[in-house]
């Protein structure tokens, strides 16, 4: 194996295939980067055994050739390389790497040992606008489940169909939903539940291209952009029933300024540190919204923000780390509305733009 290709590249595709290497020091093999060399091209491979990722850039090949080499050790080599050509030469057991007056030989494993990339046929695959799926994801991925003992909870809902994107992620404490126009007329009705934390991560991957393919197969996820391939594993079960957490009407409307909301928020919640508790008091008469935290050890704190209001006055508490991650998903808006039927059922943040948003949370006892 024989070949020469750009550092900054090179630097690029290592970290993108860097998302899928693993860490278990029994399998040495499956934290290495697989790298093949044909054609013009250089393809790298890594897999966790659960995630596998293939990216391919240009390369000058003069001799074709593949090996799995440490992937720490191989991105920490090029990120400290200049800007110039790396030539990597070499076979199953030693690989020479040189760019510049810098010159490395690492031992390498074989490829034989390396895990064969999964085929794959799709079931239902759509296209869609990365940019759109990157701010709706970025709106609902903090409201996922974070342990892997609920799969079904760690995943977002996500649905084409009616000229509608759709994303829904709870955690059994919130809900988030959100939406956008689009156009579907040339595509099917698509439905899958997502992996939540390999949704986010994709969408951030440099070299994002404008649009992102997704695609479904009978046990994987497929993420497909330009030169780059990200499969996971897709979960299974059903989706817990959302529509029915939503109510049809409310005794109270409030519509508040976000950036006024979001700062008192965070002056109040500086008292409520053992206790993330604090009470939304509405007085739609006055069109006053009272926000109060209680701390028997450190005191309180109370704040008075104006809001637009209608129907009865009321008062809920709220966990305000959940009201802060609304906060900063609709930080990109003016104004916020908030749907209430009493202390004891849920409250509904509402905001409409490009993008719609709603986050249902369930309230904490005064």
């Amino acid at each position: 194996m024989k070949f020469t290709v750009s550092q900054s590249s090179l630097a690029q595709a290592l970290a993108i295939v860097s998302k899928g290497m693993g860490s278990n020091a029994s399998q040495p093999i499956i934290s290495g980067v697989h790298l093949i060399a044909e054609n013009g091209t250089l393809e790298l491979q890594t897999t966790d055994t659960t995630i596998f990722i293939r990216h391919s850039i240009p390369a000058n090949v003069d001799e074709a050739g593949e090996t799995v080499l440490s992937g720490k050790i191989l991105m920490s080599i090029v990120k400290n390389l200049a800007d110039a050509p790396v030539s990597v030469e070499g076979d199953d057991h030693n690989v020479m790497i040189a760019s510049g007056k810098s010159s490395f030989r690492l031992n390498a494993l074989s490829p034989e040992d390396f895990p064969s990339f999964p085929e794959y046929e799709f079931e239902n695959s759509v296209e869609l606008d990365s940019d759109v799926l990157q701010t709706m994801v970025d709106k609902v991925y903090k409201v996922t489940y974070k342990d892997n003992s609920r799969p079904i909870l760690s995943g977002i809902l996500t649905t084409v169909e009616d000229n509608t994107i759709r994303l829904v992620a709870t955690d059994s404490y919130r809900l988030a939903v959100c939406d956008t126009n689009v156009d579907t007329s040339n595509a099917e009705a698509f439905r899958a539940i997502l992996p939540g934390s390999v949704f986010h991560e994709v969408l951030g991957l440099p070299g994002m291209t404008e649009k992102i393919l997704i695609g479904i197969t009978p046990s994987q996820v497929v993420f497909q952009f330009g030169n780059t391939t990200f499969i996971a594993r897709k979960i299974e079960g059903n989706f817990p029933n959302y529509k029915q957490l939503l109510p049809k009407s409310c005794t109270t409307k409030v519509t508040v300024n976000v950036a006024d909301l979001a700062s008192a928020l965070r002056r109040v919640s500086v008292i409520a540190l053992a206790n993330p508790s604090v009470r939304f008091d509405i007085e739609c008469d006055a069109k006053l919204m009272k926000l109060s935290a209680t701390s028997p050890d450190q005191g309180d704190a109370t704040e008075y923000v104006n809001i637009d209001a209608e129907g009865e006055d009321l008062s809920i508490a709220l966990n305000y780390h959940y009201v802060n991650d609304c906060m900063n998903a609709v930080s990109d808006q003016d104004e916020i509305t908030l749907e209430l039927q009493s202390a004891m059922q849920p409250g509904i943040f509402k905001s409409y733009a490009k993008v719609n948003y709603l986050y249902l949370l369930m309230p904490v006892r005064m």
